[in-house]
């Protein structure tokens, strides 16, 4: 079954004290390894890897809505944990978690449309899977 995108959150905070990021819209979650080449020119004519250390990272793009609190996530440099959640009617379930520090927030607008921004965050740690 495919999941929704309107229905998966990036929380900020642990539990029930979790808060949806500021009219969440569209989230964006990236991981990657490193390569680290383990093979010698002595080794024949193709290159052998390993995977190295891993990142993750999640922008998250918002509506800026005037019930939105979003001055405590403007302190770029500050360090969040992070939920990313399903919701399925009144269910939610943590998909996964970690820690991230938030390295950019970008807010902007054009005359006549709806205010809108963005946070990227930098996953420091691993990016736990929920059981």
């Amino acid at each position: 079954m495919a999941i929704l995108g309107n229905n998966v959150f990036v929380c900020v905070g642990n539990g029930s004290a979790a808060e949806i990021i500021a009219g969440t819209r569209s989230n964006e979650i990236q991981t990657g390894a490193e390569t680290i080449e383990i093979s010698s020119p002595t080794s024949g004519q193709w290159r052998e890897f390993i995977a190295g250390r891993k990142e993750w990272s999640i922008t998250t793009g918002f509506l800026v809505m005037t019930t939105s609190d979003i001055q405590g996530l403007l302190n770029v440099g500050n360090s969040y944990h992070l939920q990313i959640v399903e919701r399925q009617g009144t269910a939610v379930t943590i998909v996964a978690e970690g820690d991230a520090i938030l390295v950019t927030c970008k807010v902007s607008g054009s005359v006549g449309n709806l205010l809108q921004g963005s946070f990227q965050f930098q996953g420091t740690g691993s990016l736990s899977a929920s059981s």
